[in-house]
C-alpha cells in the first residue's frame, strides 16, 4: 500500500510537471472560463432585453453601432499586445538560451506569470470576440459589452505585472535560486514520510521474504534475459509501483539498467527479466511504465537539477564571460541542496511486494555521485581562480557539518583535489595560503566529527 500511494504521488509529480511545462494550457483554461463568462452574461442580456429583469445603473448603455466599435477596439488591441507579449517572451527566451545555457528554457518556459499573462489576453480577446458577434440590429449585450472594459482594465494591470516580472526573472541570481529552489523540493518529495515505508528494515509493514538481493542478482547476472528499449530518447520517469506489480503478477524480478536522465537508446539493453520466460510478458508492458523524451526533468533525476546550476558556473567560468561572482552564487546554491541530501538522500535500491518480496532492483543516484557533479567540472574550470576554490572548500565545510560521519569520505576527495588544483595553477603564495586554511578548517571540522567528546559534545 505505501509503494502504491508514493508511486501514485511521485506519477502525480510528473503529470503536474508534464502539464506546467507548456505555454498552452493556461490559455486554453482562461479561454473556455471566457466562454463560460459569456455564456452567463449573455444570458443576463437577453433576459434583460425582454424585460424580464433590469440591469444596474452602472452597466454602460449605447446604440448596437457604439457596441460594435467598442468591441472591435478593443479586440484589435488586445490582439496587437498578444503580438507584443510573445515578441517580449521570445527575446526572454532568447536570452536564456544565449546567457544560461538552452537547458534553462524550461524553467522560462513553465513560468507560471507568463502563462497566466498570456492566458488573461487570449481569454480577454475571445470574450470581445463572442460579444461583438453577439450584437444584433436591435440588440445590444449591455452587460456583457461592461464585462469586457472591465476584463481590458484588468489586462493593463496584468502588463504592468508581466513587464515587472520579466525584468526580475531574467535576473540571474533569481534564475539560480528558481533551480535551487526546485531542486529542494525534488529532494524533499523522495525524502518525504512513506518514501521508504515499504522497505520493512525502514519500519514498514511488510515482512522480508523470498530470495535475498545477492541471490536475485546472481540469477539475473547468469539466467536473466535482456528487455531492450523500445524508443531512444532522455528516460523521463518510471512507473516503479506499477513495475513491482507487474513483477509479481510473473512472479518474477526486475533489474533496470538505467535511471530517469539517463539516455536510452532504441534496441539496446534497457532491464534484465527473471526468469527467462517471463521476460516476452514483461517487455510488452514495460513500454507503459517507461516515459522518455528529447529532455530530461526533476521528477526522478534529482541530478539534472546540479546540472543545471553547474552548467551555469561553467559558463560564468568560461573566458568569453569572465562572470566569478554567478560562479560562487551557483556554488553557494549547490552547498544548499547537498546539505539537504546528506540527511535527507537515502536512495533504494530494492523495491518489493506487499508481502516482502524483492521485485524491482532500480540504480538510483548516490550521494557521492551528486557530491562529485557538483563539485568536479566546476573545480576542473577553476584552475587558477582561488575565490571560486575558496568558496568550494567553504562549501564543502558547511556539507561536512550536516552530513553523518558516514558521507564524509567523499568531501575530503573533493577538498584534497582543491588543493591539488591550487599547488598547481594559482601562483600567488597568499592565495596558495588562503586556500590551505580553508582545507585545514575543513580537516579540523571533520576530526572534531568523527571523534566527539565523551560527554557528547564535539570538540
Amino acid at each position: 500500500m505505501h509503494i502504491t500511494l508514493r508511486g501514485l504521488a511521485v506519477e502525480s509529480d510528473w503529470r503536474d510537471e508534464a502539464l506546467r511545462t507548456n505555454l498552452w494550457l493556461i490559455p486554453a483554461i482562461e479561454s473556455v472560463a471566457a466562454v463560460a463568462l459569456f455564456a452567463v452574461t449573455l444570458s443576463i442580456d437577453e433576459a434583460a432585453f425582454h424585460g424580464e429583469l433590469r440591469l444596474p445603473s452602472w452597466v454602460i448603455s449605447g446604440s448596437p453601432d457604439a457596441a460594435r466599435q467598442i468591441l472591435a477596439s478593443l479586440a484589435a488591441a488586445i490582439i496587437t499586445v498578444v503580438g507584443v507579449l510573445f515578441s517580449i517572451m521570445i527575446v526572454a527566451l532568447t536570452l536564456a538560451s544565449q546567457q544560461f545555457g538552452p537547458r534553462m528554457l524550461r524553467t522560462f518556459i513553465r513560468d507560471r506569470g507568463s502563462q497566466l499573462t498570456l492566458g488573461t489576453f487570449v481569454a480577454t480577446f475571445f470574450y470581445a470576440m463572442l460579444a461583438l458577434i453577439s450584437i444584433g440590429s436591435s440588440f445590444v449585450p449591455h452587460l456583457s459589452v461592461t464585462v469586457a472594459l472591465a476584463l481590458t482594465a484588468i489586462d493593463l494591470g496584468v502588463l504592468i505585472y508581466f513587464i515587472h516580472h520579466i525584468a526580475t526573472a531574467i535576473q540571474l541570481p533569481a534564475v539560480i535560486a528558481s533551480i535551487a529552489h526546485e531542486l529542494g523540493r525534488a529532494i524533499d518529495a523522495e525524502a518525504a514520510p512513506g518514501s521508504c515505508t515499504s522497505d520493512p528494515r525502514r519500519g514498514g509493514a511488510a515482512l522480508l521474504n523470498g530470495p535475498s538481493a545477492e541471490i536475485l542478482l546472481a540469477r539475473l547476472d547468469r539466467f536473466g534475459r535482456v528487455v531492450t528499449a523500445p524508443t531512444s530518447g532522455y528516460l523521463q520517469f518510471i512507473r516503479q509501483a506499477t513495475l513491482v506489480r507487474i513483477a509479481a503478477e510473473h512472479d518474477a524480478v526486475i533489474r533496470l539498467h538505467y535511471r530517469p536522465g539517463h539516455f536510452l537508446t532504441k534496441g539496446y539493453p534497457m532491464a534484465t527479466v527473471w526468469p527467462p520466460a517471463a521476460a516476452a510478458a514483461i517487455g510488452h508492458r514495460l513500454e507503459t511504465v517507461h516515459m522518455t523524451g528529447p529532455l530530461r526533468t526533476l521528477s526522478q533525476d534529482i541530478a539534472f537539477g546540479i546540472d543545471q546550476l553547474v552548467e551555469i558556473a561553467i559558463r560564468a567560468l568560461s573566458p568569453a564571460v569572465n562572470d566569478t561572482f554567478t560562479a560562487l552564487t551557483c556554488i553557494d546554491w549547490l552547498g544548499d541542496s547537498l546539505c539537504k541530501a546528506a540527511v535527507d538522500w537515502r536512495p533504494r535500491s530494492y523495491h518489493r511486494d506487499g508481502l516482502g518480496a524483492i521485485r524491482l532492483i532500480t540504480a538510483p543516484v548516490s550521494y557521492e555521485r551528486l557530491v562529485q557533479r557538483s563539485f568536479e567540472k566546476i573545480r576542473q574550470a577553476a584552475d587558477g581562480m582561488p575565490a571560486v576554490l575558496i568558496r568550494q572548500l567553504e562549501v564543502l565545510s558547511k556539507i561536512m557539518a550536516a552530513a553523518p560521519p558516514g558521507r564524509s569520505q567523499v568531501l575530503l576527495d573533493q577538498a584534497a583535489m582543491i588543493v591539488r588544483v591550487s599547488a598547481r595553477t594559482v601562483p600567488e603564495p597568499a592565495d596558495q595560503a588562503d586556500i590551505v586554511a580553508r582545507h585545514e578548517a575543513l580537516l579540523e571540522l571533520h576530526a572534531r566529527s568523527a571523534n566527539p567528546r565523551p560527554d557528547g559534545i564535539s570538540g
